[in-house]
């Protein structure tokens, strides 16, 4: 008998808001990528690279801005750089995912993920990211660290990104139902 393998991620967080607009008004903001900015907490907004922009297979290279006090004490990129992601899935009023990218332009196992769910009033907005190993920039950051170094900054970048991810549904919950 063969045996299942799970993985632990090696990041994984979810957050979820009720936000009072269908399905359908919240998958047009949040599958507009060059307009991040509005909502997110470190992507000041991008363009669409290639592919039909918002499609599956899409590339979106984004503009982001961290500051000092990131994990202040690890390694990690600060001030302005791009990223490139790929998209997954663009399901309207369902799903919308990307993939970030490596330098040579592979998708990584690192997905982040928006879900409308309906509900009789509007619809629950999820927003979940998974990194299964580590990425190229994951890698860099930990190079030169010790184990109980590579611990730390995996327990305090965790607590960063479900942060960040609380306080961009709460920015998008904002903008969607101001412009109702």
């Amino acid at each position: 008998m063969a045996e299942s393998q799970t993985t632990t991620p090696l990041f994984e967080s979810r957050a979820e808001i009720d936000v009072e607009a269908t399905p359908a008004e919240v998958y047009a903001i949040v599958s507009d990528l060059p307009r991040c900015g509005e909502w997110s907490t470190e992507c000041t907004g991008g363009t669409w690279v290639s592919g039909v922009p918002g499609g599956a297979g899409a590339v979106f290279r984004g503009h982001n801005l961290r500051g000092d006090d990131v994990v202040a004490w690890a390694p990690v990129v600060r001030g302005t750089w791009t990223t490139e992601a790929e998209i997954r899935t663009a399901v309207p009023a369902a799903e919308f995912s990307w993939a970030m990218r490596d330098s040579r332009g592979r998708p990584q196992s690192s997905v982040w993920t928006y879900r409308m769910l309906p509900r009789p009033d509007g619809c629950r907005l999820v927003h979940h990211f998974r990194m299964d190993t580590p990425t190229e920039g994951i890698r860099k950051i930990t190079k030169d660290m010790d184990d109980d170094e590579r611990r730390r900054f995996v327990t305090e970048w965790g607590a960063k990104v479900s942060g960040d991810m609380h306080e961009t549904l709460r920015r998008v919950k904002a903008l969607v139902e101001k412009n109702r």
